[in-house]
């Protein structure tokens, strides 16, 4: 499994683009296959910011790209959560990881 950071709208266009790419599928298919325009594929892998969460979640997911997310802070290498985007709940995934680091501070104080 490669892992690449993602800091900026740039880097996930990027790697929209390169996962489309590997599947041979044009902007248009992307497109199709998350229900939005070709230019709304096209502006993403641009890293034009203000795209819908949303909709960038249905990206990877048709891509299949699964996110990891690393959660820093602790003294303790911190877990790794892995997230099916599949029916990803981006309100539980806030909660989840609020609640990790309380944790984490509780554990530290």
């Amino acid at each position: 499994m490669s892992q690449i950071q993602i800091r900026t709208a740039a880097d996930i266009g990027a790697l929209i683009r390169e996962r489309r790419r590997l599947r041979g599928w044009g902007q248009a298919d992307l497109a199709k296959t998350v229900g939005v325009s070709r230019l709304w594929v096209n502006q993403v892998e641009r890293g034009k910011p203000g795209a819908s969460l949303g909709l960038i979640l249905r990206a990877l997911n048709a891509l299949d790209v699964r996110l990891m997310i690393d959660l820093p802070g602790s003294l303790a290498p911190a877990p790794t959560v892995d997230l099916a985007i599949a029916g990803a709940d981006i309100d539980a995934i806030v909660d989840r990881a609020r609640r990790l680091d309380r944790a984490r501070r509780l554990d530290r104080g």
